[in-house]
């Protein structure tokens, strides 16, 4: 059987008598940057390093670094520590020799090296192994995304039916930050927020927030500014930061403080190069609300240090409990905030992918910001205008999402099956969210010995063919949590935690 670049990997390891948390540690002391989740997959030989990163490796490592990447000509000696004769020929020798003897040297293609750092394991390796499962005819529950649509939830008739009869009309580009009938309905809902000194200019519709995230971030960020994201995050924020070359500083939420953020580690992390903050509220993947007590904290860390203001705010009208969603704009007249928000969730139709952002508060201080915000969104065109037709229709009139959110409703019985069913498990426990739909139980780790949060999530999936995210693809920084999306019915999440408790039952790694 051949021998991979993770079977010399592992080799090397332990001839060095080294752990990926070693390497991890090396390679931030030396200022290379290599995450957890990397280090993972090159153990796991779901992928191989890009050349940097193989060079720190093998240095640190001890071996040659054309034998740790495979490049050994087949059939050439090695040595025991993975070095090979002097008169093998180095890569540049090759290819040069390729040359001289008329053969053709294929140029490699890589990914930009401003991929190396950007992670998404919502849709990551295990994932990968699910989506492996399902074409191999293994069918596999996906409780990773929150998709509406393929657990039974259906888009309101009559934003089926008014985008049927625009549909004719929809045919060219609208303006880039979006149609009139869109950004009116879209200003009148966040005037009902409260959010202060919003116009029509202030108001972008865009293929689902996703695509406003990475949009606000690359106008914003230059290398090496800082800006300060929840742990844990929906891990996109941290990813369009990171690829617009920012430096993301992870703030704790805290989990016996009901999930809200720790003011005093947000205080604690600002500097002279921190130049936004972001809060995710109603929070995915905690599922927490946060209350006005804590957002004003917020607005005056935000104000004393000039810190502009992120608020993503797509789960805003999925609250239960007989609780307020509050805007965080609505209280910061004075600074200049972004709201993210959007019809995905609400109204059960992510596929057809219709966001927004709104500006308020003191635009005066970000002129020359929201000239990169324009410049980006005119590079887009527009977006999509068929799904940007029935904004209209669906922010007026009956909010169907009220009848799921209400005792007897769906998302809110299924919330409390999910919450009682897994305090049940021994050895999880959880704080019941307050709205969205994903909760974030936590593992006790001694009892299971789990030291990869990522091998449990893929050993779950092998053994009982269900797929959930692992807590470290949302940024959180210990192995000992996952999110499970509460989507399907009572009767699915009853068989799925069944199959989670007897996993637990005897599961240590």
């Amino acid at each position: 059987m051949k021998e991979t670049f993770a079977d010399r990997l592992k080799q090397s390891m332990d001839r060095r008598g080294f752990k990926q948390v070693d390497l991890i540690r090396l390679a931030a002391e030396q200022g290379v940057k290599l995450g957890k989740s990397h280090m993972s997959q090159y153990v796991s030989g779901k992928t191989v390093p890009r050349t940097e990163l193989l060079r720190f490796l093998a240095e640190n490592l001890q071996v040659d670094e054309d034998w740790l990447a495979g490049r050994t000509p087949e059939g050439e000696a090695e040595e025991p520590d993975g070095t090979r004769p002097a008169e093998v020929l180095s890569a540049g020798e090759k290819f040069q020799e390729t040359e001289k003897t008329g053969g053709i040297k294929m140029r490699e293609f890589k990914k930009s090296s401003k991929l190396n750092d950007v992670l998404y394991d919502v849709r990551g390796p295990v994932a990968d192994e699910a989506m492996r499962m399902e074409e191999s005819g293994t069918q596999v529950l996906k409780l990773n995304i929150g998709n509406p649509a393929p657990f039974g939830f259906r888009t309101p008739d009559e934003v089926i039916y008014d985008m049927r009869r625009q549909l004719v009309d929809c045919e060219g580009y609208s303006e880039a930050k979006g149609l009139f009938s869109a950004r009116k309905a879209i200003m009148q809902y966040a005037q009902l927020k409260g959010l202060p000194n919003v116009s029509m200019d202030s108001i972008y519709t865009g293929n689902g927030v996703s695509e406003l995230i990475n949009l606000c971030m690359s106008a914003l960020l230059d290398d090496g500014d800082e800006i300060l994201i929840p742990s844990p995050d929906y891990p996109l924020w941290t990813a369009c930061a990171t690829l617009a070359g920012g430096k993301v500083v992870h703030y704790i939420c805290d989990e016996q403080a009901e999930w809200y953020p720790d003011i005093d580690d947000i205080r604690k992390k600002v500097t002279d190069r921190t130049k936004a903050i972001v809060i995710i509220n109603p929070n995915n993947p905690t599922g927490a609300l946060y209350p006005r007590e804590i957002l004003q904290q917020i607005v005056d860390v935000a104000r004393e240090h000039q810190l502009m203001i992120f608020s993503d705010e797509i789960y805003d009208r999925l609250v239960m409990d007989g609780e307020e969603h509050i805007s965080i704009a609505s209280m910061a007249p004075d600074l200049f905030c972004v709201t993210f928000s959007g019809l995905s969730k609400s109204h059960m139709i992510a596929g057809f992918r219709v966001g927004w952002m709104i500006l308020s508060g003191n635009k005066d201080s970000a002129k020359d910001y929201i000239e990169g915000l324009n410049m980006l969104s005119n590079m887009r065109l527009c977006s999509n205008v068929p799904a940007q037709s029935i904004v209209q229709t669906a922010l007026g009139g009956h909010q169907s999402v009220k009848d799921y959110i209400v005792p007897g409703g769906r998302i809110y019985e299924q919330r409390d099956f999910i919450y009682n069913a897994l305090c049940d498990i021994p050895g999880i426990s959880v704080v019941k969210p307050k709205a969205a739909f994903y909760i974030f139980p936590k593992l006790d780790v001694k009892k299971f010995n789990i030291v990869n949060d990522e091998k449990f999530a893929l050993d779950l999936l092998k053994s009982k063919r269900i797929l959930i995210t692992q807590g470290s693809g949302f940024n959180w920084g210990q192995p000992d949590h996952f999110r499970i999306v509460y989507l399907p019915r009572i009767e699915i999440l009853k068989e799925a935690v069944g199959k989670l408790g007897d996993f637990l039952s005897h599961y240590r790694q």
